[in-house]
């Protein structure tokens, strides 16, 4: 039985191929590297954000927003 090179041969009849794929550990790992990593990203200043704040509060929603992003991050040691 011969094929052309854009076919597959055809399977055989009887048990169908077995595939077997041994991830579990390193999905696990992946999983708990995802979890860890979500939340150990620094907040930045935003420039943007401290404009629009300056011209809409006169500069103390500047002083508001600034300790909320440094107290979110030293609440997760970054």
């Amino acid at each position: 039985m011969t094929t052309t090179p854009d076919q597959q041969p055809a399977q055989t009849q009887g048990q169908p191929s077995t595939i077997i794929i041994n991830n579990s550990a390193s999905a696990s790992a992946s999983a708990a590297a995802v979890v860890a990593g979500a939340g150990l990203r620094r907040r930045r200043q935003s420039l943007w954000a401290h404009f629009w704040l300056l011209l809409l509060t006169g500069g103390i929603g500047n002083i508001f927003y600034a300790v909320h992003v440094s107290r979110w991050n030293r609440d997760r040691g970054l």
